[in-house]
């Protein structure tokens, strides 16, 4: 069954000049173990591609149970010196929970 990753995490997105940083955190730990097997960069890259333009690298935080995406040339270069409507990227934190994952079956949502 497919469903939102809104449904088991949050995010939070943070810039600096064209670099977009993306954290995914799941509210309940058990299931960091799905995000870190299903959420891939080739999966955000496919996901945000039409906003981030360079390559996406992931970072895997076990100590903290989140999934940290840095994503080069996704700003329209950079905050300062940009007239996008969301410089800072902040809107991408909820474009990445709208991706939709294969859930176990049996997982409760």
């Amino acid at each position: 069954m497919k469903q939102k990753l809104a449904t088991i995490a949050h995010s939070r997105a943070g810039d600096k000049g064209n670099t977009l940083i993306l954290s995914l955190i799941p509210f309940d730990e058990r299931d960091f173990a799905l995000l870190v097997e299903n959420i891939t960069t080739e999966k955000v890259k496919t996901h945000l591609g039409h906003q981030v333009k360079g390559e996406i690298v992931r970072h895997v935080l076990p100590e903290l149970k989140a999934l940290q995406f840095t994503c080069f040339e996704a700003l329209t270069s950079g905050v300062t010196t940009s007239l996008a409507m969301d410089a800072h990227g902040k809107s991408l934190s909820y474009a990445l929970l709208e991706m939709e994952i294969e859930f176990p079956v049996g997982k409760p949502i």
